[in-house]
Order: C-alpha cells, then sequence, then structure tokens
C-alpha cells in the first residue's frame, strides 16, 4: 500500500518550484525544469537518475523551504523504491523539519518504518499524516495494513472501511485530475479485498464473504480475491465452494500459496488425500511459512 498517487506529488512539486524560476536566466530556468521533471520520475526515468534530479534541486538555492520539503520526500520515496530505507527515512526528516504539516512526508516515513517492521512508529506516523489531513485515504489504508501486520485486525477493518467512506471525496478529486484513475481504483481494490480478508481472519464470516462478493463484483478475475473468499468459504466448512474459489485463484496465479494450501486442505476434508497432499507439497514448496500461516488463521 506504499503506491501514491504520482500526478498530485506532481502537481504540488511544479506549484511550490516554477514561481521561483521567475528571476533567473532562461538557461538556468530551463536546467532546473528539466531537473524537476528528472526528479518527478516516471515513464523510462531510472531510480538512480530520478535521485540526481532530485539532488541538484535540493542543493540548487532555487527552492522555497516548502520546495524543498517536498524535493526532499521525493527523493525519499525514490530511496525506498531501492530499499534504501534508512537514507529514504533521512530524507523523510529533512522535509517534516522544513514543513511540518507536510502530511505526505508523514504518510511515506511511515512506509518505511513499516518496511523496516518498525510498526509503533510507522503507526505514530500514520496517525499524524490523518490529523493534519483527515480525508487521506491511503493513509488509513496503509495505517489499516499496519494494524494487519500487528494482528490488530479490528481497528485494520475500520481503517480500511474508511477508505471506501471517503471514495465520494476522491471521486471529485478524480473529475478534476483524471490521471488518478487508474491509481484510486488499484487502491480501492487491495483494499475491498484486504476488508474481506481480515473479517474472515476476525471470524466475522458472513460479513467478509459478503464484502468478498462485492470485491469480486467490482473486480472480477482478480485471483488475490478470489482466495480471500476461498479462505472465508474454508471457516465455513464449504469445501467445494473453497475448492472451486481456489481453482479460480490458481489459473490467474499458478503459483499462489495460499491458494495451493487451501485447496489441498479442503481436498483432504473431502477425502481426497493425494491430491490434497500434492497441493499441499506444492505451496509450502514456494512458502515454507504457510502451514503456520493457515494455523494462525485458525486453520490448522
Amino acid at each position: 500500500m506504499n503506491s501514491r498517487l504520482a500526478c498530485a506529488a506532481v502537481v504540488a512539486f511544479v506549484s511550490a518550484v516554477v514561481p521561483l524560476l521567475k528571476g533567473t536566466s532562461a538557461q538556468a530556468q530551463s536546467a532546473l525544469l528539466k531537473n524537476l521533471e528528472t526528479c518527478n520520475g516516471g515513464g523510462t526515468i531510472s531510480v538512480d537518475l530520478q535521485i540526481n534530479g532530485c539532488t541538484v534541486l535540493i542543493n540548487s538555492g532555487a527552492l522555497s523551504p516548502q520546495g524543498l520539503a517536498v524535493a526532499h520526500n521525493t527523493r525519499g520515496n525514490a530511496y525506498s523504491r531501492k530499499q534504501e530505507y534508512d537514507r529514504a527515512i533521512r530524507d523523510y526528516d529533512d522535509s517534516i523539519r522544513l514543513d511540518p504539516s507536510y502530511s505526505k512526508a508523514f504518510n511515506d516515513r511511515g512506509v518505511a518504518y513499516q518496511k523496516k517492521v518498525e510498526l509503533d512508529r510507522a503507526l505514530a506516523d500514520f496517525d499524524e499524516a490523518i490529523r493534519l489531513t483527515p480525508s487521506y485515504a491511503i493513509a488509513f489504508a496503509n495505517r489499516g495494513q499496519t494494524f494487519q501486520k500487528n494482528g490488530d485486525f479490528d481497528r485494520a477493518a475500520k481503517d480500511y472501511s474508511e477508505v471506501i467512506r471517503l471514495q465520494p471525496q476522491y471521486e471529485q478529486m478524480i473529475r478534476l485530475q483524471p490521471q488518478m484513475e487508474a491509481d484510486w481504483k488499484r487502491l480501492l481494490q487491495v483494499v475491498r479485498n484486504e476488508r474481506c480478508w481480515v473479517r474472515a481472519i476476525i471470524g466475522d464470516l458472513q460479513v467478509a464473504l459478503a464484502e468478498c462478493d462485492e470485491a469480486l463484483r467490482l473486480h472480477p478475475n482478480t485471483a488475490a480475491i478470489f482466495d480471500s473468499r476461498g479462505l472465508v468459504l474454508l471457516k465455513m466448512t464449504r469445501w467445494d465452494a473453497a475448492i472451486a474459489d481456489y481453482d479460480s485463484a490458481l489459473r490467474l496465479q499458478p503459483n499462489m500459496a495460499s491458494s495451493l494450501y487451501g485447496r489441498g486442505f479442503a481436498k483432504l476434508k473431502k477425502g481426497d488425500t493425494r491430491r490434497g497432499n500434492d497441493d499441499i507439497k506444492a505451496a509450502i514448496t514456494i512458502n515454507a511459512s504457510i502451514v503456520a500461516n493457515f494455523r494462525d488463521y485458525g486453520l490448522p
């Protein structure tokens, strides 16, 4: 869930930098705009080139404190994509120091802490991002995922539901910035799937099933959602229906360990020992932790 609506970052960055270029020569202005474009990334620009572009802007002396905050945050995101989370966090720290009201920097630093499995720090940053921007759907999604990693499934489900509640506001934003639509749809797909998943873990099975059904209606042919509904059906002891959903997931993503294990589990329950064990062995080959995972889900 650490994706960010890239177009929103570009718009904020351009508005912070462009007014500062008016007093510069045309040549200097052209060079800064080129580095601005490189720093914003996208297309065929490599992560290393993006970092270099941001560094030139940061060192240029042409940015206001707010512009510097955005540049540091953007460079931090590039380091995060390289999985250099400590370097990313240093940039996020600088961004927050320069603009303590910049909720995106708190969200993005929270993602870096989540990747480092420093979940308490991640939650604190997501809390602050949401305090600063109460309609920040991505921060709710990221906090929900962090609660989920922490085993706090009830609070995770509430945060995922908050993302869905905010949908009308984001649809209004999309009318102004149509480029956001694909990212928003991907976010909703992930959130609906995770909301179904955590309800299944909690044991709220009828609600989980309804949420999986709705997620598949809106996002058909999505392996992860079939996999989530398969788990719900396993916990409801509906073995044939679970097998059918796992079959659908595996047609779309043949090496999904959770679907192989879940299908094997259901086959064993039906007395199909040979094929059930084959699926389970294949799942363990892909993910050695899968048995423990399903035990945690309440399926020993």
